[in-house]
């Protein structure tokens, strides 16, 4: 593990208690550049070691995270806040993916043979895909174990060494990460770890030997990220904020689509970049939607004890933004049915439901990250798709509905990365599934077989076989054979279809 040049330190604190969890270093430019020359050097022993022999070592770290499953969560949930049934949910989703990730990656990069057409059946062609060197992956606090991972376990199973981040907020969790990684792998430092604040990611991503970033946050903090990636024209792969949307078709299971917008809104204090933050609600099933989800709402109760139904906000300064969304609603005609401005009691904010918020309202418009959720009645299905698609956000959405036709149409007209009907987000559980956004949600694709071709780079490659008759890309070549391909060319391709 890079250790910092300075003996500068700072605490990660729980933010349920103010308590400092533990100290760690402030690693800057020239420790983070140290780091770097660490992984590239291990970059190459771990790319020649092969798919089996990587198979096998990630395969015993995802045992040691499995071990130290209680001990991975416990630290999540001192420094989230978040509780610790919903740590554990997430380190064993991170286990589920690392173990995809390691089984996987041969099946989808390892060499296989590609028809090469009928104008090149003397050539052999063979597609492969290459890992690219270092990735360089900048972590979120929201879920500090599951989303880094999506990253780490399917570049560490592509042949690369990983240089991570973690967030200032959570960066025990890396450390932890880190430390079993070192055990199961001693041979080389093929996954470093620096910590500090954003001076610390800026460095990894202007760094010159990282070839790509894998980075989480918001789309203002991933706008700063590509303008530093550019510097040395750095690939990179960014998931950013969502404004996502929860459709409630006028014959869906009202039972089951409450219970899941109210677990999309409130899991984790609605720290969640895929969470329910918009329910649009057909006409004729509002009123009895509604009356589900505020009956279940007004029953949670935020807190650090094993009781409460989710923690504190994590980072201070998203509080102020919380209440100045709840404030701005209501001032803009929308009502709280759950909750309002009183519900936010630093460092907790209770569930809050509002209704008849207008569109152009900063609580339907901007990203909240917090328990709330907004409640809108449509005429039909058609209007709840185009309301949920006016967002410059697309990140995941959700859909309740009885007819699968209608239900199906649905998800693909919706502008989204990922849609799951009648559950949330059911797509981040399955492994083979890629997980990103588009617009300002972010662009490229981690999990499945798009992720672990993100931290790869296709390689192609003919040999000849035997010589043709005609040498196409030779100065020998006559205008006799140059006619007969013509020919050729004119009957496989000059034929007129039918509609």
């Amino acid at each position: 593990m890079s250790v910092a040049t300075e003996s500068t330190t700072f605490p990660s604190l729980n933010p349920a208690t103010g308590e400092v969890v533990a100290e760690h270093p402030v690693h800057d430019a020239a420790a983070v550049a140290e780091a770097v020359g660490r992984a590239r050097d291990a970059a190459a022993w771990w790319g020649e070691l092969g798919w089996k022999e990587r198979r096998v070592r990630l395969l015993n770290v995802k045992g040691a995270l499995t071990r130290n499953l209680n001990r991975m969560a416990e630290l999540i949930h001192q420094e989230t806040g978040k509780t610790l049934q919903d740590a554990q949910l997430e380190t064993v989703m991170a286990i589920s993916h690392l173990d995809w990730a390691a089984r996987h990656a041969a099946k989808v990069l390892g060499p296989r043979t590609v028809f090469p057409g009928a104008m090149s059946l003397n050539q052999k062609c063979v597609l492969e895909y290459q890992p690219l060197g270092v990735v360089g992956v900048i972590g979120p606090w929201n879920y500090p174990i599951f989303t880094p991972m999506g990253s780490i376990a399917y570049a560490l199973a592509a042949g690369n060494a990983v240089v991570f981040k973690p967030s200032e907020f959570t960066p025990g969790v890396g450390a932890l990460l880190a430390e079993l990684i070192t055990t199961v792998v001693p041979e080389r430092p093929v996954f470093q770890l620096v910590t500090g604040f954003g001076e610390t990611g800026a460095a990894l991503a202007s760094s010159p030997g990282v070839d790509k970033i894998a980075f989480t946050g918001s789309a203002r903090t991933a706008k700063r990220v590509m303008a530093a990636c550019a510097e040395n024209l750095t690939p990179i792969v960014a998931e950013c904020g969502g404004k996502d949307a929860c459709i409630v078709d006028a014959d869906a299971d009202l039972d089951a689509a409450a219970d899941s917008a109210l677990w999309g809104a409130m899991a984790n204090a609605g720290q969640t970049c895929i969470g329910v933050e918009r329910v649009y609600v057909v006409d004729s099933a509002y009123d009895a939607f509604l009356a589900k989800l505020t009956e279940r709402a007004a029953k949670l109760r935020p807190g650090f004890d094993r009781e409460a139904a989710y923690g504190p906000i994590t980072m201070p300064a998203q509080l102020d933004i919380i209440e100045r969304h709840i404030k701005d609603a209501l001032e803009k005609g929308g009502k709280a049915v759950v909750g309002g401005p009183e519900s936010v009691r630093k460092p907790y904010v209770e569930p809050v439901v509002l209704t008849d918020v207008p569109d152009d309202s900063s609580a339907v418009c901007e990203e909240t990250f917090g328990p709330t959720i907004t409640v809108h009645r449509v005429r039909d299905l058609d209007e709840a798709v185009e309301k949920a698609n006016a967002t410059s956000y697309g990140l995941a959405g959700t859909i309740f509905s009885g007819n699968k036709t209608r239900a199906m149409d649905a998800a693909r007209r919706m502008r989204s990365g990922m849609t799951s009907i009648n559950s949330f987000a059911a797509f981040a559980m399955v492994a083979a599934l890629p997980f990103g956004g588009v617009g300002e949600s972010g662009f490229g694709r981690i999990h499945g077989a798009d992720g672990l071709r993100e931290f790869a780079r296709p390689k192609a490659i003919t040999r000849q076989r035997f010589a043709l008759p005609a040498n196409l890309t030779s100065f020998d070549r006559t205008e006799k054979q140059m006619a007969q391909i013509l020919q050729l060319v004119t009957m496989l391709h000059g034929k007129r279809y039918k509609r």
